[in-house]
């Protein structure tokens, strides 16, 4: 790490002149390497504002001395630089996918930054059984078998799954389900599964259909098509003709299937279509997974980047971070020419282990597919610009009415959930103009001392949390990380005990509104309280009104499905899981022999020796651990 010569003050956080920064960068290039690499650029508290990668390192960072040179947003970019540090690499192409790494991971504001966060279904054929399952798959490919995707959705996964089952009648159950059915289930009997659990077909046969859903999932569906038929009029010819009814359904569907359009283009095998539209500033990327020969749905994308980025290097940047953590395709179709181009297909291929070809078509079907993409991403942007809107029309309301300075950018609502005092968790969502900001969301174990069921105290443990977090971390109140408005579920009781605990922090400034339900808990009756104004409700059609019972709701279904959460975690839990020593399966085998964990409890030491995979030295540990200060006694 290079830094200046001067430590920063943490104390407070002024802006920093640019002539700093500069003096910033001009140390570090004093042992700076003229290798490739990657280079980030710190603030005073460590967080990084930018990371770019360059051919040479001191080459591109000397360019951010000459300030005159520089546009409005990179000299504020170096004015915040405090630190800076480096990683060389052995080609440009690797250090491309390492910004890209830590672009996704660091997410520094000077950045185009994808927030894509949710991984992809794939579909998995497992092959460690004799009759192989057909299932949706996340997360790591660990388990043996052929894996084909990503799909856009689990929507998109299901649809491909359930036509696998009703052409090659591939088994989906579990293996568990498999080994225990003494009669075929409801998915023999409307034609979705072969019924291999029962015998009513043979290894020999049930691989001749994985070996056909195989060839139509890697896009030979014409030549399986020719299969089938052959074998229908074998049936035929040999007055088979129950089996041969069977074929010609599958041929028909498999011919519905593989029906062509617009995104089921006959031309493209396995190839991402990539398309980019750009309003006011703001840009949209729709990506189209085709994989055999078929679209496998499709999702849109909005980076995060300032306004002056043009589209192309919006688009680059993206495709970057987009493959960082997912296989590329050997072909990518886009709508604008990239920016270093080549370097970016050298770094794909590197990352898929084959060559990748980026591609603009300027005719044709795949011209076609292109356009159509594009179209969507168009669209998708006008939807969401018009939705940011109507959303802006509800922050300048909420202003008004609560008489905010301006329109709130950070709205945060904190709510609880318990039964009966029992798993008890706190949580915080955020809202801002553009909508939810779940990445902010945070959840609170209450850690207490708390009386059961008390409401008040769990609402300021969670509230001297995140606010004597905040002091600490962003002590600049115009950072912003700092709400302008806190909105807590309750009435008067909650509103005052909430005001006690920001006033005690020295956050009293922060507008603070408790919103009630009414005397039956009728949505559209709710009370308001604060500080400065008489309790008041809205008018019950108020837009207003419907914004912030939305906020309150989702609030109230993030503090349940959190406390659930707990509560599941809690019952798979036990006092065996805090012995050293014991895991999973050894936790099992006690379980298993003494049925709970009072039964484990109250074993002596020769009972517990004698449990299989229970060795001398692990059953004096379990036994000591409940009977501490006891002497124990010899194990035979």
């Amino acid at each position: 790490m290079i830094e200046a010569d001067t430590a920063p003050d943490t104390t407070s956080l002024p802006a920093i002149p640019p002539l700093r920064g500069v003096a910033v960068i001009e140390a570090a290039l004093e042992t700076m390497p003229r290798s490739p690499g990657v280079y980030r650029m710190l603030d005073e508290k460590g967080d990084a504002v930018y990371v770019g990668k360059a051919r040479s390192l001191k080459k591109r960072v000397t360019s951010y001395t000459q300030l005159g040179r520089l546009p409005e947003r990179l000299r504020r970019m170096v004015s915040e630089t405090a630190s800076m540090e480096i990683v060389t690499t052995h080609t440009e192409a690797e250090a491309l996918l390492l910004e890209a790494n830590l672009i996704k991971r660091l997410r520094p504001r000077f950045n185009i930054v994808l927030r894509d966060d949710k991984s992809y279904p794939w579909l998995m054929l497992a092959e460690d059984h004799e009759f192989p399952q057909i299932v949706k798959h996340r997360g790591a490919q660990t388990r043996k078998g052929s894996y084909w995707g990503p799909f856009a959705s689990a929507w998109s996964v299901n649809q491909t799954l359930t036509a696998l089952e009703r052409l090659f009648l591939l088994r989906s159950c579990s293996d568990s389900v498999f080994a225990n059915r003494t009669r075929p289930c409801l998915l023999f009997q409307i034609k979705r599964c072969s019924a291999p659990c029962v015998g009513k077909i043979g290894p020999a046969d049930y691989r001749q259909l994985v070996d056909q859903a195989k060839g139509f999932l890697t896009g030979k569906a014409a030549t399986v098509q020719k299969e089938l038929a052959a074998e229908m009029e074998q049936a035929s010819a040999a007055m088979e003709f129950e089996r041969a009814a069977t074929l010609r359904d599958r041929i028909r569907g498999l011919t519905h299937v593989q029906g062509t359009g617009i995104m089921n283009p006959a031309s493209l095998t396995d190839a991402d279509v990539v398309a980019a539209w750009q309003i006011a500033g703001q840009t949209c990327v729709q990506v189209f997974f085709v994989r055999g020969g078929r679209n496998n749905g499709n999702r849109a994308f909005f980076p995060s980047h300032a306004k002056i980025e043009e589209t192309a290097e919006v688009l680059a940047a993206f495709i970057g971070q987009f493959y960082e953590d997912k296989p590329p395709p050997p072909l990518l179709l886009l709508n604008h020419e990239l920016p270093e181009e080549a370097l970016i297909a050298e770094a794909l291929a590197l990352r898929a282990g084959r060559q990748v070809t980026l591609a603009v078509p300027q005719r044709g079907e795949k011209r076609a597919v292109v356009a159509h993409a594009e179209l969507n991403a168009r669209e998708s942007l006008e939807r969401k610009l018009a939705e940011s809107a109507g959303q802006a029309k509800l922050m300048e309301a909420t202003a008004e009415l609560f008489g905010l300075p301006g329109p709130p950018e950070r709205i945060e609502i904190y709510d609880n959930s318990h039964i009966m005092g029992t798993n008890p968790y706190g949580v915080m969502v955020v809202a801002g103009p553009d909508g939810p900001m779940k990445q902010a969301y945070r959840k609170f174990g209450i850690k207490g001392p708390i009386a059961p069921g008390d409401d008040f105290a769990m609402m300021k443990e969670v509230l001297q949390r995140r606010f004597g977090r905040a002091l600490k971390e962003h002590a600049d109140r115009d950072d912003p990380h700092w709400p302008d408005l806190v909105l807590i579920d309750g009435g008067a009781g909650q509103l005052s005990a909430a005001r006690a605990v920001m006033e005690e922090l020295g956050v009293s400034e922060i507008p603070l509104v408790a919103i009630a339900k009414g005397p039956d808990r009728d949505a559209g009756r709710e009370w308001f309280h604060s500080a400065w104004a008489a309790p008041f409700q809205l008018p019950s059609r108020d837009p207003v009104l419907y914004f912030l019972q939305r906020l309150r709701d989702e609030a109230h279904r993030f503090a349940i499905t959190t406390h659930r959460a707990g509560r599941s975690k809690g019952l798979t839990q036990s006092e065996l899981d805090e012995i050293d020593g014991i895991g999973a399966a050894r936790k099992r085998a006690l379980l298993h022999h003494f049925g709970s964990a009072r039964g484990v409890k109250q074993a002596g030491l020769t009972d517990l020796a004698a449990v299989p995979g229970i060795n001398r030295e692990t059953a004096r540990r379990v036994y000591a651990h409940f009977h501490p200060g006891v002497r124990m006694e010899p194990v035979s």
